[in-house]
């Protein structure tokens, strides 16, 4: 069976598929993954890009804003991650996110002692729809009344409108949880009136019947919220070529498939994105055993088949993006490149810093 090379170039990116530069060497020698092997080291081109550490994105957001038309490249964050009225478009807001400059609002639990304040991972509040509506209803009208409209999108993820904020410079909630919080709090003209909102919406859910009931289920109450995303009108953005898996709610708002498979990429006719992010929740909290096994799964359902297909003339190019906090890499491989069966498969490329 004949194949068109030309339209099936696939892309798939890894956030968190480097592994932190101390632990890089124990972590890569537990790794069984001879397809990632094969793809890092029998490349056509390959290069590590450094990131800046004290970037308000990560660098996957970074990509993603970038791979939609929302952004600069991934390499030069300056614009952040203007996301939320694309996401937006993606909860069936179209109309509200086509006029003014919106946010994503997202309800989050803070962590106080006396020396920092910590934002939790929001992928473990465990946030249902009833109680993301609960918490919603109470903080609408006070946003309302400050002018700055509030919506709710999906389970944990809201936006709030505020177009004299459109130069505030904020930081996505997966860059925050793992630093000092008051490093990477708004910054800019809005500000300070940002501040008001968020300590008088604190006020309104303070020991409120739903954190109670949450906390007498084991459940970290809601104590606070994150603002980030800021992007003035949503245009029309190349969201249909990238799937993502493994993503939070804002991921999958974006994604024209939240439950991609090989063979249905393939089977574009056209090049293909896929995010698997799976790796990022694990990363986050430093549970390595997780990452190891994720990244074995990863290994027999995407890297295993894809470089079967690459061998076999069904896809002409695999590109490889895996990042982690400080920066990533990009390797790209061919059927070509696969022939050079002089270089020994390795993941010595995954200890590349610079």
């Amino acid at each position: 069976m004949a194949y068109n090379l030309a339209m099936t170039e696939i892309t798939l990116v890894f956030p968190f598929g480097m592994p932190p530069p101390e632990l890089a060497s124990d972590l890569i020698h537990a790794l069984q993954t001879p397809a990632l092997a094969a793809l890092l080291t029998r490349y056509s081109h390959l290069q590590y890009s450094p990131y800046d550490n004290d970037s308000r994105v990560l660098p996957h957001e970074a990509w993603l804003a970038h791979a939609l038309g929302l952004a600069s490249a991934p390499d030069q964050p300056d614009t952040g991650a203007p996301l939320a009225t694309a996401v937006m478009r993606g909860c069936g807001l179209q109309a509200e996110a086509a006029e003014g400059h919106w946010f994503m609002l997202q309800p989050a639990h803070v962590q106080i002692s006396r020396t920092h304040m910590l934002l939790s991972d929001l992928r473990g509040l465990q946030l249902t729809e009833a109680d993301s509506r609960g918490l919603y209803e109470i903080a609408r009208p006070f946003c309302e009344e400050v002018g700055k409209p509030l919506l709710h999108g999906a389970a944990g993820l809201w936006f709030l409108r505020a177009d004299d904020w459109a130069g505030l410079r904020t930081a996505s909630p997966d860059a925050t949880s793992t630093q000092s919080m008051s490093d990477l709090l708004p910054e800019g003209q809005g500000a300070r009136d940002f501040r008001k909102l968020q300590n008088e919406i604190q006020m309104l859910w303070h020991e409120h019947p739903i954190n109670a009931a949450r906390q007498a289920r084991g459940l970290q109450p809601i104590n606070s919220c994150w603002l980030w995303g800021g992007a003035g009108p949503a245009a029309p953005t190349t969201a249909g070529h990238v799937a993502i898996s493994g993503g939070t709610e804002w991921m999958d708002a974006l994604a024209a498939d939240v439950q991609p498979t090989l063979e249905r990429l393939l089977g574009r006719p056209a090049p293909g994105a896929v995010m698997l992010a799976d790796l990022v929740a694990p990363a986050q909290v430093g549970d390595w055993a997780d990452w190891l096994a994720r990244m074995q799964r990863i290994e027999q359902e995407w890297l295993a088949p894809l470089l079967a297909a690459l061998k076999a003339g069904r896809v002409a190019r695999v590109k490889l993006v895996l990042s982690h906090r400080n920066g990533w890499i990009t390797a790209d491989s061919t059927a070509l490149a696969q022939r050079k069966f002089w270089r020994k498969p390795t993941l010595n490329s995954l200890l590349k810093q610079s």
